[in-house]
């Protein structure tokens, strides 16, 4: 399927609006589906004639119960195309229990805490910048490569989370994940603080894991699996807003010991500003992944990204994107549309 960036364009243009999210309530009891498509065209190489289809999607569903003021029971279930491209049909699959003023207990198929209260860069476009770039499924990577900066250890196996609510601004949790083929016992940990009070507003997180028998984890869908002895991870990030403009910096560190195959630990560090106008926004990332720094039996390998997007809202739920960007050496063209849910 070829289709030029411009006539996806021009389509976009005409795209009216979409339904509110599905939600219903009765007696304490809710149940609410959320989700969104986003779909669009890359072109590597600013070739018009090399044009790539690229679509991704979420659904996720969740239902709770107010046993009374204090306490709440929920089910989630989630499913995206990242899911889908790895031949699996859950994201997320976990029960719920949550105490007012207290925090929340999650036990099932999910993400750690330390991913859950992380920070990533401004990314207005359509690419998934922050959780697996979409774009890494045409530009193939010469070699290994971070694709991101969020401390991440999978959501295949069960996990028990532990997050409480914010007070003064300051939210913490802890995971314990294990009885998967992947590892042994993973334990995660995250902390992120919030100062949105005055002119400009701060936001700081830290994320720690260890990992003990990695075998064949899959980091990502665009990276080595990895067999180790253990693995540790450390991330940290700091936002700041100061009227419609938004700056980050982010940075992520992943050691593994003893590895088997092609390392793919190493060091991702990113920085972005994104400036927000009405209808239209506006943002610029760079990310640096140096992989293999620990081995010195290897070479290490540095990737450069930079991603560049515009967006512009045409209705609550509808958006159109374009981005420019640059990786392993490759420039790229990608424009899309996105619904939500």
């Amino acid at each position: 399927m070829r289709v030029s960036i411009f006539a996806l364009l021009a389509f976009i243009t005409t795209t009216a609006s979409f339904a509110e999210p599905i939600e219903y309530r009765k007696d304490g009891f809710s149940a609410r589906i959320s989700g969104y498509g986003n779909f669009g065209m890359i072109e590597p190489d600013f070739a018009l004639a090399n044009s790539m289809f690229m679509g991704d999607w979420s659904l996720r569903g969740q239902m709770s119960y107010d046993v009374n003021e204090t306490y709440k029971l929920g089910m989630v279930y989630s499913l995206n195309q990242q899911t889908i491209d790895d031949d699996e049909y859950i994201n997320d699959l976990f029960a719920l229990w949550q105490v007012k003023n207290l925090g929340r207990l999650e036990i099932g198929l999910t993400d750690s805490v330390a991913e859950k209260l992380g920070l990533g860069l401004p990314d207005v476009g359509g690419l998934r910048l922050n959780d697996n770039p979409m774009f890494y499924k045409e530009i193939k990577p010469r070699h290994a490569v971070i694709a991101d900066t969020i401390l991440d250890t999978g959501d295949g196996a069960p996990r028990v989370n532990v997050v409480t609510t914010q007070h003064n601004g300051v939210q913490y949790g802890l995971s314990v994940a294990g009885g998967s083929d992947d590892y042994k016992f993973a334990i995660d940990g995250g902390i992120k603080i919030r100062r949105p009070d005055g002119k400009t507003k701060t936001a700081y997180s830290i994320g720690f894991s260890f990992m003990n028998k990695p075998d064949d984890f899959q980091q990502s869908q665009f990276s080595p699996n990895v067999t180790a002895d253990w693995r540790a991870q450390f991330s940290a990030a700091v936002n700041v807003q100061y009227n419609s403009f938004m700056f980050a910096l982010t940075g992520r560190a992943i050691y593994d010991e003893n590895p088997i195959g092609v390392v793919s630990d190493g060091i991702i560090l990113g920085t972005g500003v994104s400036y927000d106008l009405l209808k239209y926004n506006v943002s610029l990332s760079y990310m640096l992944s140096d992989t293999g720094i620990w081995d010195k039996d290897v070479d290490d390998y540095l990737n450069h990204t930079v991603v560049s997007s515009f967006r512009y809202k045409y209705s609550e739920n509808v958006d159109g994107w374009i981005s420019l960007g640059v990786t392993s050496k490759t420039e790229f063209i990608s424009a899309g549309m996105r619904i939500t849910f």
